[in-house]
C-alpha cells in the first residue's frame, strides 16, 4: 500500500477548456449582477426599460450572455461616472445604432462605387476599342477610316 502512494500517479490530467459564444446567455440574473456590480433589481429594471433583453431559458429564466454584462457595466459607466439618467444612456445606444447602421451603409455604397468604377473603365476600353474599329462617313460617298484623319 505504502509504495502506491509513493508513486506519482499515471494518470495524466488534462483540463477542459470550454468556449462560449459572447452573445449566448450563461449568467442567471444574480451571477450576472454579481459580474456587473448591481443589485438584480437593477437589471429587472433595465429590461424593463429596453436597455438589456437578456435571452430567456425554456422555463423562462433570464439568461445573461458576457455581451449583457460588459453591456451592464456600460451603463453603470454611463450613469456613475458620466452622469447620464437612464433617457440619456437609451439616447447613447440609439445613436451608437444609428452609427452602426449608418456606416454599413457607406460600406455598402463603397463597395458599390468601386464596382461601378470598374464597369465604367471596362466600357471605356470598349469604347476606345471600338471607336478605332468604326470608319466614318464623309458626305460625297468617299469613306475615310478614322485613323486616316488624324
Amino acid at each position: 500500500m505504502a509504495s502506491d502512494q509513493a508513486r506519482p500517479s499515471s494518470r495524466i490530467r488534462t483540463q477542459t477548456r470550454i468556449e462560449v459564444a459572447s452573445d449566448r446567455g450563461v449568467f442567471m440574473i444574480s451571477v450576472a449582477a454579481e459580474l456587473a456590480g448591481m443589485h438584480p433589481q437593477t437589471l429587472r429594471m433595465y429590461e424593463s426599460r429596453g436597455l438589456i433583453e437578456p435571452k430567456r431559458s425554456p422555463k423562462g429564466t433570464r439568461l445573461y450572455s458576457h455581451a449583457d454584462v460588459e453591456r451592464l457595466k456600460r451603463i453603470q459607466e454611463m450613469t456613475a461616472e458620466l452622469g447620464l439618467n437612464l433617457a440619456g444612456v437609451e439616447r447613447v445606444f440609439e445613436l451608437e445604432n444609428m452609427l452602426e447602421s449608418m456606416s454599413r451603409k457607406v460600406q455598402a455604397l463603397e463597395r458599390r462605387a468601386a464596382e461601378l468604377k470598374t464597369e465604367v473603365e471596362r466600357l471605356e476600353a470598349l469604347r476606345r476599342e471600338l471607336r478605332a474599329e468604326i470608319v466614318p462617313y464623309v458626305r460625297g460617298g468617299a469613306l475615310i477610316r478614322a485613323s486616316d484623319l488624324s
